[in-house]
């Protein structure tokens, strides 16, 4: 048996709903919005439908009928429900919620991350955000995260990529108690005469390798030293203590080379790297919350 006119009765619910409970057409139709003729129209078509009379007229008023007064207990609190339901979709479209999840250096959380999201949160209370620091290459799928936050060399060619900061100059420094121990490098093979703080990328699993560049020439140079660790102001911490050289991003020693509580070396071979970039996979769609976070984000 075909039950599409049982389908196609939704549509005139609703009207049929406001006469009975308005007992009038011409109260319910100014209630709705609609011509007295449209809503008569509607309510015949839906008693046609469904093939029962709902509503008993008179020249005096309008009532239920049996099957109608069914109707109204039955039917007419579950189509409320769904238009609450609805109702709540709009609420949460006009103020977006849920929780995002994002991997990053603990670089990009401090440098970009926190200032931009002191200005986005509030704005957006329903909205939270996870902030797992990691400096390594985290596959952001297999670990069920929504985005990471890398290094634009660094990204993979199945991800979506959005620019959150400009390209970073990295810096070469050592503490002046340092440097008075010891003599100043001048390329950068004489740094494996120095005790190097270095980075461990737990992903990888090895030292980060320091990369300089000048003049076309690219040397990828693994130094050696007493200390080793996988946080990157760790490793600055442990430079102000006079306790070896380290490589790091400029912006993060920039404050103690200008008071000279570090001292930049080498400087013309520390390359420009990539800015940072949030990135996604390129098949999924991203939620209400996300794409204003991405908005927020952009640079």
């Amino acid at each position: 048996m075909e039950h599409k006119p049982l389908r196609d009765a939704f549509t005139g619910l609703p009207i049929f709903f406001a006469v009975a409970r308005e007992r009038s057409f011409t109260k319910a139709a100014a209630r709705l919005g609609l011509s007295q003729t449209a809503v008569s129209h509607a309510v015949r078509a839906l008693e046609a439908r469904l093939g029962v009379p709902l509503l008993a007229r008179n020249s005096r008023n309008v009532t239920p009928t049996e099957a109608g007064e069914q109707l109204l207990r039955s039917v007419a609190p579950q189509m409320e429900a769904i238009d609450n339901e609805l109702e709540a979709l709009n609420e949460l479209r006009d103020s977006p919620t849920g929780t995002i999840r994002i991997s990053a250096s603990d670089h990009a959380i401090r440098s970009v991350l926190l200032n931009k999201l002191k200005t986005f949160l509030p704005h957006y209370p329903h909205i939270k955000v996870e902030l797992f620091t990691d400096n390594g290459f985290v596959d952001i799928v297999a670990e069920r995260f929504d985005a990471g936050v890398r290094m634009g060399e660094s990204l993979a060619q199945d991800m979506i990529a959005v620019r959150i900061a400009a390209d970073a100059a990295f810096a070469l420094v050592a503490s002046p108690a340092y440097l008075a121990r010891h003599s100043l490098p001048e390329k950068p093979e004489d740094l494996l005469q120095h005790n190097c703080i270095n980075i461990r990328l737990p992903s990888m699993g090895n030292l980060w390798p320091w990369e300089f560049e000048k003049d076309g020439h690219v040397l990828n140079l693994r130094v050696d030293g007493q200390l080793v660790f996988n946080n990157s102001y760790d490793c600055m911490d442990a430079a102000l203590a006079g306790l070896g050289v380290t490589y790091m991003p400029e912006d993060m020693a920039l404050a103690y080379l200008q008071t000279g509580e570090l001292v930049r070396l080498l400087e013309d071979w520390c390359p420009v790297w990539p800015g940072l970039y949030l990135y996604y996979p390129s098949r999924r769609q991203p939620s209400g919350a996300m794409a204003l976070l991405i908005a927020a984000l952009r640079n």
